[in-house]
């Protein structure tokens, strides 16, 4: 049975509970859900420095993706995600490049698989965001995942191919990152942690 008391909405994180029973809990709520592998993560409100990243980050993408075919998205705005036919994911990235909007259906939801995800790490989300969506992008078909870490000054892009990690590379210190997808689309980190 789903609860609905606004107080125990904290105590569905870390929940195991089916695809169709999160729906009706993230319907009923306010507050805002991702769900992975069958269990429920609460999204906790982002600090200054999260925000400010992801402001920047999506800057640059917005001005490089000008008048192409693929799209930068900021969060909040669901993505499902398919490990299978019975492993349903909804995740909510901080970035996420479409190149599928035929993929969006008539209420505005989209039900295709982002070209390349960015992840801004909070301590709240840092393990579900190295291990677990790591995970579930590698095995869903995304192309290309940005982790970013406020704290280090640091980012990691992995680059997927069939299941796997293909590539994986590091950058910090006035570095220009580089996407392996889109050739030519950079931020270097100065511009994303000054």
């Amino acid at each position: 049975s789903v609860i609905h008391d606004s107080a125990a909405e904290y105590l569905y994180s870390g929940m195991k509970v089916s695809y169709e029973e999160f729906l009706k809990i993230s319907e009923a709520s306010e507050k805002r859900y991702e769900y992975i592998d069958g269990e429920i993560y609460l999204l906790a409100l982002p600090f200054y420095a999260h925000q400010r990243a992801v402001g920047r980050i999506f800057n640059e993408f917005a001005n490089w993706f000008k008048d192409k075919q693929c799209e930068p998205i900021v969060s909040p705005f669901d993505v499902t995600l398919y490990k299978s036919k019975d492993n349903i994911n909804v995740v909510q990235p901080d970035i996420l490049v479409i190149c599928d909007k035929e993929n969006i259906d008539e209420k505005g939801r989209y039900r295709g698989i982002p070209t390349l995800v960015v992840e801004v790490l909070s301590e709240s989300t840092k393990v579900k965001d190295l291990i677990k969506k790591l995970n579930l992008y590698m095995l869903t078909g995304v192309k290309e995942y940005w982790i970013v870490n406020t704290d280090s000054k640091e980012a990691y892009v992995y680059g997927f191919n069939d299941g796997n990690i293909e590539t994986m590379r590091g950058y910090k210190g006035g570095d220009k990152v580089q996407s392996m997808v889109f050739k030519g689309l950079e931020v270097t980190t100065e511009q994303i942690f000054a």
